[in-house]
């Protein structure tokens, strides 16, 4: 019988407290290896926070996250992870070049070392997955900003990582950079990669995508899979069952 595996993210009955208020309240959320799941909700809801749980910056209360079946407080292996954060908190002013940015992505794998042959191939590759390989000595500060969405994931893609989190990678992004983001993450996924997408609409990621969580109030309310949906309500130590959520869509999740 062949092992299954370990799920890139497991996340188990997580609660967090910030300033005093409970914006998670028991969350469980799996992505499993090749796995693409959006995370959906309001503002609010406590999709940012769930990140930042996964990524370590947020501590959890109670609960439990481990990343490729190691517990979070035995993880160091982050060159694992990729991370694309939202545009407009990254790279802000930042006096480089479109090929330094996406160079950066290399740094957890050389432990300050120069840059080698390797490390400039897997630079091309990113920078030629986003279509921005003719655009790699201009300056990030000229760019649109779905040419800037697409370097910041290029950047990810260049650490070669086995799970990428990105947060709204869609937001203000035009619809033919929302397509080579897409058609970027589809190649990744092909490799095996798996992948969290924070998420307010589908749109061309929609095609990708295998699950789709809904939060509500730092809840798990819904989990759409392809072939059947399913109510979650929170845990009854919590607040009673909310209204069901929104139906899914590739619009707007309102």
């Amino acid at each position: 019988m062949t092992q299954q595996p370990e799920a890139a993210i497991s996340l188990r009955e997580a609660t967090a407290v910030l300033g005093g208020r409970q914006v998670l309240r028991g969350v469980d959320l799996t992505v499993g290896r090749g796995e693409v799941v959006a995370l959906l909700g309001a503002n609010g809801s406590g999709k940012s926070t769930t990140v930042r749980a996964v990524l370590g910056r947020t501590p959890l209360a109670s609960g439990s996250l481990d990343l490729f079946g190691i517990p979070l407080r035995r993880f160091r292996d982050w060159r694992r992870v990729g991370y694309v954060p939202q545009r407009s908190t990254a790279t802000a002013g930042v006096p480089a070049t479109v090929r330094e940015v996406v160079s950066s992505g290399r740094l957890g794998r050389r432990r300050f070392l120069p840059l080698g042959g390797g490390d400039r191939d897997a630079v091309d590759r990113a920078l030629h997955v986003v279509g921005m390989a003719g655009r790699a000595g201009d300056a990030v500060g000229a760019l649109s900003g779905g040419q800037h969405q697409r370097v910041l994931i290029a950047r990810a893609l260049a650490g070669e990582p086995d799970l990428l989190i990105m947060d709204e990678p869609l937001a203000g992004v035009d619809l033919v950079s929302q397509r080579v983001l897409a058609e970027a993450l589809r190649e990744q996924v092909g490799r095996g990669t798996s992948a969290l997408l924070v998420l307010h609409e589908l749109g061309p990621l929609a095609p990708l995508i295998d699950r789709a969580v809904v939060l509500e109030d730092g809840c798990v309310q819904r989990v759409d899979d392809p072939d059947r949906l399913h109510d979650l309500a929170c845990h009854p130590h919590d607040t009673p069952a909310a209204e069901p959520a929104p139906a899914i869509r590739t619009g707007l999740l309102s």
